[in-house]
C-alpha cells in the first residue's frame, strides 16, 4: 500500500479549519496526511487588528479558530504566506492547497500548489463559455468593486455579498441572484450547507469554490 500524501493546506486565517478542511478532505478520493498552516497563527489581538486593510488595499475576510471574521489586508496576507509557502517548501510536502480565493500572482512555491482562486476561475470559465447570466457571491460589500472576474464576450456578471461567518443578509444575497443561469459561491468559507440552500433558493446550477478545490486535489494524489 502506498503512503498517503502529505498535504499542506493554508489559510489566511487560524488554524485548525475545523469549518473547511475536514469537509474537502470527505471529497478527495484517498487518503492523506493534512497539515495546516495559518498566517494569523500565533499572533495576538492587536497584531490581527493591525493586519486590517489600508485606504487603498485590498481586503480578505477570514476567519479565527474561535469561528470569528476579521477582514485583513491582501498586501499584508501575500507577505505572510510567503514566508509560510517557503517554510513548506522545506519540509517537503507533496502538495499546498492554498484555501483563499483571492488573486496573488506575486506567490511562488517550489512544491506542487493548488492555489484555489486559480482553480476556481478556470472552472467557471470553461462552464460559461457562451452567453450566460453568471451570479457571484463575496463575503464582503467591499469586495464588489476590488472583485477580479468580469463581463463580456457574452457573460454577464452580478456580484453581491454576503460572508459566510455570519447570515446577516444571506437571504438577500440568494434574492438578488435570482434572475442569474449559474451562481458561483467565491470563498472557501462557504460550505456544502450553504451551497444546498442556495441551490433550493435559487433552483440554479451553484458552484462551491471548495468542491472545485477538492476535486484538484483527487486529480493530483
Amino acid at each position: 500500500m502506498s503512503k498517503p500524501k502529505r498535504i499542506a493546506f493554508v489559510t489566511i486565517g487560524q488554524t485548525p479549519r475545523s469549518d473547511l478542511v475536514p469537509e474537502i478532505l470527505s471529497q478527495v478520493a484517498a487518503p492523506v496526511e493534512a497539515v495546516e498552516f495559518g498566517a494569523c497563527d500565533g499572533l495576538t489581538a492587536a497584531e490581527i487588528a493591525a493586519a486590517a486593510p489600508k485606504p487603498g488595499e485590498h481586503s480578505l475576510a477570514t476567519r479565527l479558530n474561535d469561528g470569528r471574521e476579521v477582514v485583513v489586508s491582501k498586501p499584508w496576507a501575500e507577505a505572510r504566506l510567503q514566508s509560510l509557502f517557503d517554510r513548506i517548501d522545506a519540509e517537503g510536502f507533496d502538495l499546498l492547497v492554498l484555501l483563499c480565493t483571492g488573486s496573488f500572482p506575486k506567490l511562488h512555491s517550489r512544491t506542487l500548489m493548488v492555489e484555489a482562486q486559480r482553480v476556481v476561475d478556470g472552472f467557471v470559465d470553461a462552464m460559461t463559455m457562451g452567453t450566460c447570466r453568471l451570479g457571484v457571491m463575496v463575503p464582503l460589500a467591499r469586495q464588489i468593486d476590488e472583485f477580479h472576474v468580469k463581463g463580456g464576450n457574452g457573460r454577464d456578471v452580478r456580484l453581491v455579498h454576503a460572508s459566510p461567518y455570519g447570515v446577516d443578509r444571506f437571504d438577500t444575497a440568494v434574492g438578488e441572484l435570482a434572475d442569474r443561469d449559474m451562481i458561483v459561491m467565491h470563498c472557501m468559507g462557504y460550505d456544502e450547507a450553504m451551497r444546498a440552500r442556495v441551490s433550493a433558493a435559487s433552483g440554479r446550477a451553484v458552484v462551491l469554490a471548495r468542491r472545485v478545490v477538492a476535486g484538484a486535489i483527487t486529480q493530483l494524489i
